[in-house]
């Protein structure tokens, strides 16, 4: 991967291609300036697709052909940006992140690398996207591991998409946590889905916790402000003690900052 070092101080694009959509973000430099969604790449070429994308944002002084730093989970959509002049792919051997295996996720690679950056050492990210993963690394940078499960979206589409009666559910920001015993059908799956998730991450973090105090612990992803809230209710209603409630926090940007950090890198 190679970058161009007169480049240092222009206006760059990073782009996350995720399960569901297009994560873009605009830097200057080092400075994130702004971050915004499109679907997929379908019967488009890169360049209508980068047309439309930079019309979403005011910055207007872009170079013509900016850098553009791409990571991808989503070997499809990948093919079709390699024709793009300027374009930097990231790959997992990329990611100073020591200890990893070679099926680990691009995207997790480069969020707890930008976790471990922004906020420091040790560090457990929780992503909280189409799948929901944890991912922990040590006060050396070394990944210790983690796990995926199907995320809050997914599995409240789940029931719907693979029963015949039930329906499909969503989650949304300040919609409060639901009665745990619910008598009605909807309020159940999300009674169900929540509480279960929610205890399930709380003893993630215990365990995490009690091998790394101190820790941060950091949400990102689509459903991290959700998830958050949810998870701050159900401790404000349950009698137990935690000690990291305190370090929980959201940062929605942790894989764009992974990717500067990797380029900074990449430019020294």
């Amino acid at each position: 991967m190679n970058a161009n070092p007169q480049a240092v101080n222009k206006r760059w694009l990073a782009l996350s291609i995720g399960n569901s959509r297009y994560h873009w973000a605009m830097f200057e430099s080092e400075q994130l300036q702004q971050t915004w969604e499109t679907p997929h790449l379908v019967n488009q070429d890169w360049r209508s697709l980068l047309e439309s994308a930079i019309a979403k944002t005011p910055l207007a002084d872009l170079p013509e052909l900016p850098e553009l730093w791409l990571a991808s989970v989503v070997p499809g959509q990948t093919q079709q940006w390699q024709a793009y002049p300027n374009l930097h792919p990231i790959q997992l051997a990329d990611v100073p992140l020591r200890q990893t295996y070679a099926t680990l996720g691009l995207d997790r690679a480069l969020a707890i690398w930008g976790a471990g950056m922004t906020w420091g050492w040790p560090v457990l990210v929780i992503d909280c996207g189409t799948a929901l993963s944890l991912t922990g690394a040590s006060a050396k940078a070394e990944l210790v591991g983690g796990a995926i499960l199907p995320g809050l979206g997914l599995q409240g589409r789940s029931l719907a998409q693979s029963t015949a009666a039930l329906p499909s559910i969503s989650f949304w920001q300040s919609q409060p946590l639901p009665t745990r015993w619910a008598k009605e059908t909807g309020a159940a799956i999300a009674s169900g889905i929540l509480y279960v998730l929610l205890a399930g991450l709380a003893d993630f973090i215990e365990d995490w916790w009690q091998h790394y105090p101190h820790s941060q612990v950091i949400f990102t992803g689509g459903d991290s402000q959700v998830l958050t809230e949810y998870l701050r209710t159900w401790l404000d209603q349950n009698p137990v003690k935690v000690d990291w409630q305190e370090a929980l926090k959201v940062d929605p940007y942790l894989i764009f900052r992974g990717i500067s950090h990797l380029r900074q890198h990449h430019l020294c």
